[in-house]
């Protein structure tokens, strides 16, 4: 499973955001190649519509996502602990260490515009896609 953070699916849902061709050409890519599963946090997906929620555009933003057919990775009832540790040792935003507690979960990898998840991601011993 390849997790997808807010910075990907953002820029995958927004034609005119800056890495929004490079977020469908991995996408398209990817999808060519092996039939893959896509996941993302609870937290994630929920931080990715919170700007089309203001907007009044709830509900096709997250079909949009559905189509793309990112899976949730539920938190578990350990998650706060967890959280908790990836915070103290990243020191990263709790969004992002909810990025890399999905990728604990699933032992995946991660898509991601963001450069300091994803070094944190690599330091944790995962691999990294950009898009």
């Amino acid at each position: 499973m390849i997790i997808l953070d807010a910075s990907f699916l953002i820029a995958q849902l927004d034609s005119a955001d800056l890495h929004h061709a490079r977020a469908t050409q991995f996408l398209d890519e990817v999808n060519g190649i092996d039939e893959v599963m896509w996941g993302a946090s609870p937290i994630t997906l929920a931080e990715v519509l919170v700007r089309p929620a203001r907007a009044g555009l709830l509900h096709a933003a997250s079909t949009a996502v559905q189509r793309l057919g990112v899976e949730v990775v539920a938190l578990t009832p350990d998650a706060p602990k967890q959280l908790a540790e990836l915070r103290a040792s990243t020191g990263l935003r709790m969004p992002d260490c909810c990025v890399l507690l999905a990728l604990e979960q699933v032992g995946g990898e991660l898509a991601t515009f963001d450069e300091r998840l994803a070094a944190a991601a690599r330091d944790q011993g995962y691999e990294v896609r950009m898009g």
